[in-house]
């Protein structure tokens, strides 16, 4: 395995790499564009490129097929390519966190294999209608967007350990969100929720419930009883 650590550096542009590198980590430079020829590096597992200048990416990233952890976070993307979701290797993370995102393309629902995806801080105001495709996915972080609703097919993230909507605006949630049977953390913190679904009593294996700083919630009769069975639930 080739590693190449040039993060915080202060590049400006991406220098000249070997051919068989494996692991670039380029975080915290100044860079503000990525070359095209940065895909010919087909060997790569492991690509970071957060915290620079980037808004835009060239065409060809889905040539990276043996991709398992991409980090693009902390830069200046309004827009992403729907050419992510061609990136079949990737099963570890996606980091697209504290960007300008403003939609989530259907197309990323195509990463069956992904087990963590990441994209807080930004001002996307909705999901795709079908989330089925991330069959695998563990971790969801969510906070800090604009939110006001989530699509029914939450319930299929059959995988799903933790579910983080921190500081959205949502003011219910689907009863499909009963499905996720392998939930242990759901944060619902600094929403706009006045209702609980019932179908939140399913999640047997739920041991977090954050519900802080939502001012016209009502509390449900079942929630005392969630708590008593072990459930921790912060009000």
């Amino acid at each position: 395995m080739t590693s190449v650590d040039l993060s915080d550096q202060g590049l400006t542009s991406v220098p000249s790499l070997p051919p068989d590198v494996t692991r670039l980590d380029l975080y915290k430079n100044s860079i503000s564009e990525v070359p095209g020829s940065l895909w010919s590096l087909t060997g790569l597992r492991v690509l970071n490129l957060a915290a620079n200048r980037i808004s835009s990416l060239p065409p060809g990233i889905s040539a990276l097929t043996s991709l398992h952890t991409l980090d693009l976070a902390h830069n200046r993307f309004d827009s992403l390519p729907d050419e992510l979701g061609e990136l079949a290797g990737l099963t570890e993370y996606l980091y697209l966190s504290d960007n300008r995102l403003t939609k989530f393309p259907d197309a990323w629902c195509r990463l069956g294999k992904l087990r963590y995806l990441g994209c807080t801080d930004n001002r996307l105001t909705s999901l795709p209608s079908d989330l089925s495709g991330f069959a695998a996915l563990r971790e969801l972080r969510l906070y800090r967007n604009e939110l006001v609703a989530l699509p029914e097919s939450i319930g299929a993230l059959g995988a799903l350990r933790e579910l983080h909507l921190r500081g959205n605006r949502l003011t219910s949630l689907p009863s499909s969100i009963g499905l996720l049977s392998e939930l242990r953390q759901l944060d619902l913190r600094e929403n706009s929720l006045t209702t609980l679904p019932a179908s939140l009593t399913r999640l047997s294996k739920l041991d977090k419930l954050d519900l802080r700083w939502n001012k016209q919630l009502r509390e449900p009769a079942w929630l005392r009883d969630f708590e008593e069975a072990g459930c921790m639930v912060l009000r």
